[in-house]
């Protein structure tokens, strides 16, 4: 992608124009190259405007903050003016419990909240479940920062929402929206134990290691940049060690990839698929019990593992069930979730990367490399989508799907590659097969390439990695499905299930 695709203020917006399941503006897919230079070799990560000439009188090292968005329609919040931006204090609830809602509005007024459930709703994406009443809203403190950590655990509630014992599980989104038209966004789920064939994680640990919230130019930070004195943007060796799940998404309050999840849940859901819902803060703590589920499937980009998380995957796998990868650099850092000041567990997300003395925190460094669980492991960055060349199209995966050996499905592999590391070792299997061996080119001008693997683990469960960011997409995105994609993932999907 050129500079000028790049230019976007709001953490994950970039959408090839793609509008969001509830008309708000783009939803997240597909990035270029995590990071360029600007003129001043200072590095700067895609969603950021590019450098512009300060107004006559303002210092020329002033921070640079969003340029203010488009007249008409509704107007997405920002972080700097925080015309309306909020958070939850709760992980994913349960039908009868509470999600409980801190929001700031500035200047202060009256809002609403219009709750939305992911799903396939005749092709609308979403339906609109409930609204709040008309709610007054206040300017909450500025956020806090220590060591880089930014939070906002000490904001007020705003409201509280009773889940219903009768709604749907699933993918939610709070709407926020000022009397004034400034809207931002709110993502949560609402899980219970029930009986299911497919439970689907959504990466939120993975989300909030990439929220740069606020992007203000001085006090935000993720686990990949911060902001130094002068506005400028600092790259990973001087970023956030711990992030707090106590604030906002930056920009429009949308996580950076979220649409991958809502991706799937929409081919699903238009399919009939008997799916349970849970975040990957759940699988940590566990709050669900994997192996009651034929499958595990994770949509989207889930770099970010804890040891629990990782331990309780490998004991379902080892239990019959079977795990679902479609997208690609899955559980690459080791991390730490730990409870927030005031004892609340798992609100504080802890990545030491590479900083300072110490154990290492990839987990193909300290011998637990992720081929061993996943399959295949992350390769690197794939600047410009490439095609993803089909392989063994005599098996069963790629049945009905009219795919040849050889055949080139355009765009496939795109973001980041995963593929088989021949000196690393491979899970214990009955089978195993690549479905895919994929040329592209990388940052550098050489050429890589990317695999799609499936292997039966001795226990039976069967085990697939997409190997790249797009497979989500071609299920169920406007300009990218692609039917071979729909109908490999229904094969898969129903050989798990165990469906006629």
């Amino acid at each position: 992608m050129g500079q000028e695709q790049i230019r976007r203020w709001e953490s994950g917006a970039l959408a090839h124009a793609v509008t969001d399941p509830f008309g708000q503006g783009p939803v997240p897919w597909l990035r270029g190259s995590e990071t360029y230079f600007d003129d001043t070799g200072h590095v700067v990560p895609w969603y950021v405007d590019a450098p512009q000439q300060p107004p006559a009188g303002e210092p020329s090292n002033a921070p640079r903050v969003p340029a203010p968005r488009a007249a008409g329609g509704p107007r997405s919040a920002d972080d700097v003016r925080r015309q309306i931006k909020g958070f939850i204090s709760t992980g994913a609830v349960a039908p009868g419990e509470a999600v409980d809602f801190h929001i700031t509005v500035d200047p202060p007024q009256e809002f609403s909240v219009d709750i939305y459930r992911i799903g396939h709703y005749g092709g609308d994406g979403a339906a609109k479940i409930t609204t709040s009443p008309r709610l007054s809203g206040i300017v909450q403190p500025p956020p806090l920062a220590a060591d880089r950590t930014v939070s906002c655990h000490h904001w007020w509630l705003s409201w509280r929402l009773q889940i219903p014992s009768y709604w749907s599980i699933g993918a939610y989104v709070a709407v926020l929206t000022t009397v004034d038209g400034y809207r931002s966004h709110i993502p949560f789920t609402v899980r219970d134990n029930h009986p299911a064939d497919l439970l689907l994680l959504l990466p939120d640990v993975t989300w909030q290691a990439y929220n740069l919230y606020p992007e203000d130019g001085r006090t935000g930070a993720s686990l990949y940049h911060a902001w130094d004195e002068q506005g400028r943007l600092l790259g990973e060796s001087d970023a956030a060690t711990t992030v707090s799940f106590d604030r906002p998404y930056a920009g429009a309050g949308l996580p950076l990839h979220v649409g991958h999840g809502y991706d799937f849940i929409r081919w699903a859901e238009r399919y009939g698929y008997d799916l349970a819902y849970a975040d990957a803060r759940d699988l940590h703590a566990g709050h669900v019990d994997p192996t009651r589920y034929r499958g595990l499937v994770f949509p989207g980009h889930d770099e970010y593992w804890s040891a629990n998380m990782r331990r309780t995957v490998e004991l379902a796998r080892e239990q019959g069930t079977s795990l679902v990868f479609l997208s690609a650099n899955t559980m690459y850092w080791q991390v730490e979730l730990g409870p927030s000041p005031s004892g609340v567990p798992d609100r504080l997300l802890t990545c030491r990367k590479r900083k300072g003395p110490g154990r290492p925190v990839l987990w193909r460094e300290i011998d637990r490399p992720e081929q061993q669980l996943v399959g295949i492991q992350y390769a690197g960055r794939v600047p410009d989508p490439h095609p993803l060349i089909v392989r063994n199209a005599d098996h069963w995966l790629w049945e009905a799907t009219g795919a040849h050996e050889g055949d080139e499905i355009e765009g496939l592999v795109a973001g980041e590659a995963d593929r088989y590391f021949p000196r690393t070792p491979l899970p214990e299997h009955e089978e195993r097969i690549l479905l895919a061996h994929s040329p592209y080119t990388d940052s550098e001008g050489a050429v890589r390439h990317q695999e799609t693997s499936l292997y039966r683990a001795p226990s039976g469960a069967l085990v697939f990695a997409s190997g790249t960011f797009a497979w989500s997409p071609s299920l169920d995105r406007p300009g990218h499905v692609d039917t071979r994609v729909q109908r490999a993932t229904a094969n898969l999907l129903d050989r798990i299930c165990k469906r006629d």
